[in-house]
């Protein structure tokens, strides 16, 4: 009996040794809407993408830049799970019945600025009434911004020439056409800078606290897929904390990323390092209250939103490390 049970268990484990490995489960793809061409204030996702964070859960990302893909549609019908969505598109898709939510800070504090070559005099918020001010259009980021810039300190949008110069911030500045530029705080003042002109900054993120770009899901994901929800945020905060302690290491990812970059663009470096401080935080990834009610108030002062909303709908914080 023992030698009949030797050879059944002899033939049991070359059975098992014969046996083709477990396959490894096929990794989510998810094509991830970013807004914006690629560019270094992207470095988290691409630090993500070459160290294998998005991989190591389960994720195979496929970075989207193309401007006529509107990623908060796309999300808010089922569509796709998430994109890159600054703050105020989110209570304004939500007005429109789309079941969207933001799962993630990703910048703490809005970017947005108004600019003015120093000696035009502009340094306060008060001192752009009766100055022409240029901004790239009039929606979005950069106008609501604006608007609760004009808010905080009692400044009517009456009361400055509002010039719509698309894109061109830096040369309308440098050219005379305007006295001010809307302007994202790290960006064009650091192209002027380079061109050696001082100029004075009005952040918007000083003076009132609004909720900022992050990453935006749906109910639906929400429900069915939560484990792919908080997998996407551990990666994309694991390659925060990385891109923030060493910025030289996650430019030279950038550079397989992005096209041109150079392995020393000065000036590119310098709109990373200022992007730092944007996604530096106590409490990386997570939203608050005050900031959401804050959006919804400068949206409501703009006629953008009419009727009751539940702000607390809009953002969780549910799916973050911790």
């Amino acid at each position: 009996m023992k030698r009949v049970f030797l050879i059944i268990s002899l033939g049991t484990a070359l059975l098992a040794a014969c046996a083709p490995a477990a396959e490894k489960p096929a990794l989510q793809a998810v094509r991830l809407p970013m807004g914006y061409i690629p560019n270094v204030q992207f470095a988290p996702f691409y630090v993500a993408a070459e160290k294998g964070y998005f991989k190591e859960e389960g994720i195979a990302v496929e970075f989207d830049y193309k401007f006529e893909t509107d990623g908060v549609a796309l999300v808010g019908a089922g569509e796709l799970p998430f994109s890159l969505v600054s703050g105020e598109q989110v209570p304004l898709a939500r007005a429109q019945g789309l079941p969207v939510v933001y799962a993630m800070a990703w910048w703490h504090g809005f970017p947005v600025a108004v600019a003015a070559l120093e000696d035009s005099g502009i340094r306060t918020v008060e001192d752009l009434k009766g100055k022409k001010v240029g901004i790239p259009i009039l929606a979005g980021a950069s106008y609501v911004g604006f608007r609760a810039l004009l808010n905080s300190a009692g400044v009517e949008e009456e009361e400055v020439t509002l010039d719509v110069i698309g894109y061109n911030q830096v040369e309308a500045l440098v050219g005379g056409q305007v006295d001010a530029a809307v302007v994202y705080a790290n960006n064009e003042p650091i192209q002027l800078a380079a061109r050696g002109y001082k100029v004075n900054v009005i952040r918007v993120a000083d003076f009132v606290d609004l909720a900022s770009n992050g990453l935006l899901t749906n109910e639906k994901t929400i429900a069915e897929k939560p484990e792919l929800v908080r997998g996407m945020i551990r990666a994309i905060l694991r390659a925060v904390g990385d891109t923030v302690a060493d910025p030289d290491a996650a430019y030279q990812i950038c550079r397989k990323y992005v096209e041109g970059l150079a392995e020393d663009d000065p000036i590119q470096k310098q709109v990373l390092a200022a992007t730092l401080a944007f996604w530096k935080a106590d409490k990386p990834g997570r939203s608050e209250l005050a900031a959401w009610q804050n959006m919804e108030a400068t949206l409501r002062s703009m006629g953008l939103l009419s009727g009751e909303m539940d702000i607390t709908k809009a953002f969780t914080n549910e799916f973050l490390p911790g």
